[in-house]
């Protein structure tokens, strides 16, 4: 690939990373609007709970649906695609007045937003070349850190001073981006191939019984995920073109990335839970207050996003995926020991998790697409934003299990017991890098 069209491929990243900081930003927004939801449509907690878990839902199952269709369709259409129907969705939303339009408002916008953070990272893995790609990775990933730590602020300053339904019209902005897109994404072929539905509609079930169990512990949604999913492995070991590979999974070291994605996840998710009922509770900060002190490690995983691509294409994977694990390692052991003393401590923990966060996210995903041949490059990277995805909702419902055994208390103490479990998570990723480093360097 000469250098021209490399340039031109990277300008391409800069658009595809704005539309993923929209598209995420829209994720962690419409939480902090949830309390005025739930006042205007006179609805109790549970049910205003299914604006977010559902959205989440949808997201992680249409993730790896468009990622696998990506291997026979061309990204520019599947892209495209996905940004419209999340524009129809925002366009409902905004014009919401009632629960169930706004549901299905939100349901839609998932529907089209699973397109773009995942095929973006296809698009890298398939376009970018190897000694390049750490780049573009990091860019990306840095644009979801970032859409994630600005979500809360621009969240909270529309509900505010307007009103929750114009947070449809902030990320409304990505469908801007249509014929820039269409212009500048390369054109690709249909591939032969065919889409397993029903293996589909398994993963989906599968997912779907996994996430409720973790919002909800009912038991009833557990045996029905094992259930699903026992007939989900019975598909995909005896069809010709199953919809998730089995290959995939008996690959050890991708195996092993999963397991660090989901663990890093898991940790990132339940510290953007925990610190906003430590400042309001402990340190009793405002919704606003509380934005502006997310906000800066929030930047700093943008900025770092520059020298977390120099480092990959300098120095490779391994050396960014030790440094990440170091970062959040030491984020952990800030907020155990620092947290307790001032919130000022709880911003500048943050600040190493966003970064360590950012960096884990692009190294691994990076080193996906140097360890997968090229046929299974879409469903792996697929299928490890749908681990992801599962791993954010299990750091919610940790962080908040764990700070229950004290009864709700929300003392300094009961912080400090839910962030020592977070660094015994990372431990546990720490123990999983170095056995995948010992198995890389057997190849």
């Amino acid at each position: 690939m000469n250098d021209k069209k490399t340039t031109s491929y990277f300008r391409t990243i800069l658009l595809l990373s704005v539309a993923v900081w929209l598209v995420v930003m829209n994720t962690t927004m419409f939480n902090v609007a949830l309390p005025n939801v739930l006042i205007e449509f006179n609805l109790s907690p549970a049910d205003g709970a299914w604006i977010v878990s559902g959205y989440s839902i949808i997201l992680a199952i249409f993730t790896i649906t468009y990622t696998r269709l990506s291997d026979y369709l061309p990204i520019k259409s599947l892209l495209i695609t996905g940004i419209i129907i999340f524009g129809l969705g925002s366009g409902l939303g905004f014009f919401a007045e009632s629960f169930p339009l706004l549901l299905a408002a939100r349901l839609l916008q998932a529907t089209g937003a699973a397109a773009i953070p995942g095929l973006s990272m296809v698009f890298a893995g398939r376009f970018i070349p190897l000694e390049r790609r750490g780049r573009a990775m990091a860019m990306i990933a840095s644009a979801s850190s970032l859409g994630f730590g600005l979500g809360p602020v621009v969240g909270g300053v529309v509900t505010e001073y307007l009103d929750w339904n114009y947070l449809f019209t902030v990320t409304l902005f990505v469908v801007l981006l249509i014929p820039v897109l269409f212009r500048r994404l390369p054109d690709e072929k249909v591939r032969k191939g065919s889409l397993d539905f029903i293996g589909a509609l398994l993963t989906g079930a599968t997912v779907t019984s996994f996430l409720l169990y973790i919002s909800t512990f009912n038991w009833m949604y557990l045996a029905l995920g094992i259930i699903v999913g026992g007939l989900l492995w019975l598909r995909i070991t005896r069809t010709d073109v199953p919809f998730i590979q089995p290959a995939l999974f008996k690959n050890k070291e991708y195996r092993m990335l999963l397991y660090m994605s989901y663990l890093g996840f898991t940790t990132h998710f339940a510290i953007l839970l925990l610190m906003p009922l430590m400042l309001q509770n402990v340190y009793e900060k405002g919704p606003s207050i509380v934005g502006y002190i997310i906000f800066p490690g929030a930047m700093l995983s943008a900025v770092a996003a520059i020298y977390v691509g120099k480092l990959l294409d300098r120095y490779g994977n391994m050396k960014v995926i030790y440094l990440a694990h170091g970062l959040l390692l030491f984020s952990t052991v800030v907020f155990y020991f620092l947290s307790p003393l001032n919130e000022y401590m709880i911003m500048v923990g943050y600040m190493f998790t966003s970064f360590g966060f950012s960096s884990l996210s692009s190294s691994t995903t990076n080193e996906v697409s140097r360890i997968l041949p090229s046929e299974q490059i879409g469903t792996g990277i697929g299928m490890k934003q749908l681990i992801q995805f599962v791993g954010s909702a299990s750091g919610s419902v940790a962080g908040g299990i764990l700070l229950e055994l004290n009864g709700l208390t929300y003392s300094k103490g009961s912080f400090q017991i839910t962030y020592l479990f977070l660094f015994i998570l990372m431990g546990i990723s720490l123990a999983i890098m170095f056995l995948y480093a010992k198995t890389r360097k057997k190849d």
